[in-house]
C-alpha cells in the first residue's frame, strides 16, 4: 500500500444563483475567478461546479500555480 504524504485537501465556497434568462442555475466559486458551471437543478449545478473546481485545481497544480484559498 502506498501512502502519499503530499495529499492536500482544499475547501472552496460555492455560490449558486438562479439564472435570470434561463430555467437553470449558475454555480461558481468566488475564490477561483473564471471557474464556473451550471445545471438545470441546484443539485446538478452543485455537482457540475464541483467537477469544474477539480479540473481547475488540477490544472493550476500541473502548471505550478498556487491554489487560492480563503483565509
Amino acid at each position: 500500500m502506498r501512502y502519499d504524504a503530499d495529499v492536500k485537501f482544499y475547501s472552496f465556497e460555492i455560490v449558486i444563483e438562479k439564472e435570470e434568462d434561463d430555467e437553470g442555475y449558475l454555480a461558481y466559486s468566488p475564490t477561483l475567478p473564471g471557474c464556473f458551471s451550471n445545471g438545470k437543478t441546484i443539485e446538478e449545478a452543485r455537482k457540475n461546479v464541483r467537477e469544474a473546481i477539480q479540473q481547475h485545481v488540477s490544472s493550476l497544480l500541473a502548471h505550478g500555480q498556487p491554489v487560492p484559498q480563503n483565509d
